[in-house]
């Protein structure tokens, strides 16, 4: 007769860390986004007869990359917050202030997808101009809120080593290299589609996937925080 035994449950810290790199590497999803909104960056998009699927297909797509944002902190905060209460709660806000700059920006480019299918003509130009001149403003804030994740969560990880301090070192080099390109772009040094933009955003980028890999693959590792969090966790079931 042949037993078998039932699998074991996940440990809570390591679900946690689960849900959390999942959503981290969900965010990526993002990364088609430049090639799905090349149209709408030409003068006279409202005006113009190109398709309007590829500007709809990116705005699900940052909707999802909105959500993952938000689900990323939510995720995470119940064990980082044991490091630092104040620190971790400042890490929800910057990302629901970031998925908020995402969901605005959606919101001007729709609009502007429905006013060109209303066929307002030349009239609509100067909306235009306004709703395009919005969206690239809030992609700077938008530029600007992964230095403050990257600043309060590399922190927190790094001061607990839930993760190999590699990672938020990653993370924390890349923060002030983002902060100072996206001040360059505010203030007209280079465009906000550069090469020398985009290898300022490198260090970010790795940060992030590489964290939601880590995650995924080896969870938070087994410190004193985790193992108090699971003890907790163990006590209330």
């Amino acid at each position: 007769m042949s037993t078998t035994s039932p699998t074991a449950p996940l440990r809570p810290s390591r679900a946690h860390a689960l849900a959390g790199g999942i959503l981290y590497l969900i965010t990526f999803s993002s990364i088609p986004i430049g090639v799905l909104y090349a149209g709408i960056r030409q003068p006279g998009f409202i005006t113009g007869d190109g398709p309007d699927l590829p500007i709809i297909v990116g705005g699900l797509l940052e909707i999802i990359v909105a959500l993952a944002c938000i689900g990323t902190a939510v995720a995470l905060y119940p064990v980082i917050k044991r490091q630092g209460e104040s620190v971790a709660l400042g890490f929800v806000g910057a990302r629901v202030f970031e998925a908020g700059t995402i969901f605005a920006g959606v919101a001007a480019l729709l609009t502007l997808v429905s006013l060109r299918q209303a066929d307002l003509g030349t009239d609509a130009l100067i909306t235009e101009q306004a709703l395009t001149g919005l969206h690239r403003w809030l992609q700077l804030g938008q530029a600007l809120t992964p230095v403050i994740n990257a600043v309060l969560l590399g922190t927190l990880l790094y001061r607990s080593r839930l993760v190999p301090r590699v990672l938020p070192i990653i993370g924390l080099i890349g923060a002030p290299l983002l902060l100072v390109s996206t001040l360059a772009t505010l203030f007209g040094v280079w465009p906000q589609f550069s090469p020398i933009a985009g290898l300022a955003a490198l260090p970010i980028a790795v940060w992030e996937f590489s964290l939601g890999l880590y995650l995924v693959v080896k969870g938070f590792r087994r410190v004193p925080i985790a193992e108090a969090f699971d003890a907790e966790r163990a006590a209330r079931d």
